[in-house]
């Protein structure tokens, strides 16, 4: 295995389990450790690789001869997978994207850095998707639609063609998204709910058809907007 392909996973939690698994069956890359900010460390290994200090990364695996995925949760909106993620990007490494060999994703569709798309999803013609996002499985993304950076899609999502997907949003099983309507940042879609018109930058929205909460995503989750 060639340096250029291996991996550091930054994070130990369930996702960084789900990651190490796709990146060993199905993909060229081989995972050597996990990386870990100091103060969340609570074990030496994982999958017998070492975790270490996320401070030590480039001590231990310098960017010039290891990459890096970072995985972490849909948690506060995802802000800490983009923290860690423009860290990662401010040291210099290479930060890889996974796309499942079972996933449908036309020629011509976009993908950035630091995403993973799951088993079962179709990314139709000229879909662009933007860094740090994450698409669960079995999802539809139509024809033309963009996903900004740093949102996650949960599982069975349908968004239809032309849409735009804001930055930082979350968005629940079984979701539904007309065509042609734009979804502003750091939204929170509630599982099920049918958004048939364009939605207002940190909002909660659920129900069908989908109506704003009195609660903005940011109080719920005690987070500022950016």
């Amino acid at each position: 295995m060639k340096n250029e392909e291996l991996l550091v996973l930054v994070g130990d939690g369930e996702f960084a389990e789900i990651a190490y698994e796709y990146f060993t069956f199905d993909s060229p890359f081989k995972v050597v450790a996990f990386a870990v900010e100091k103060e969340y460390i609570k074990k030496e290994t994982l999958f017998d690789l070492p975790i270490i200090p996320f401070e030590e990364i480039e001590q231990r695996y310098p960017p010039d001869q290891y990459k890096v995925f970072v995985a972490i949760n849909s948690t506060q909106l995802n802000r800490p997978r983009t923290r860690l993620f423009n860290l990662v990007k401010n040291k210099g490494y290479k930060v890889v994207s996974y796309i499942s060999s079972k996933a449908f994703v036309w020629r011509n569709v976009s993908i950035g850095e630091n995403t993973f798309i799951f088993e079962n999803n179709v990314l139709q013609h000229y879909v662009v998707v933007g860094n740090n996002v994450i698409i669960w499985s079995g999802n539809h993304i139509g024809h033309r639609s963009v996903i900004k950076d740093n949102t996650f899609i949960s599982s069975h999502v349908v968004i239809a063609g032309r849409s735009e997907i804001g930055e930082s949003c979350f968005l629940g099983v079984n979701s539904t998204f007309n065509g042609n309507i734009k979804i502003g940042k750091d939204c929170f879609i509630s599982s099920g709910a049918v958004v048939n018109k364009d939605t207002r930058e940190g909002l909660i929205y659920s129900g069908n058809p989908a109506k704003s909460n009195k609660i903005t995503s940011y109080r719920y989750y005690g987070i500022e907007a950016e």
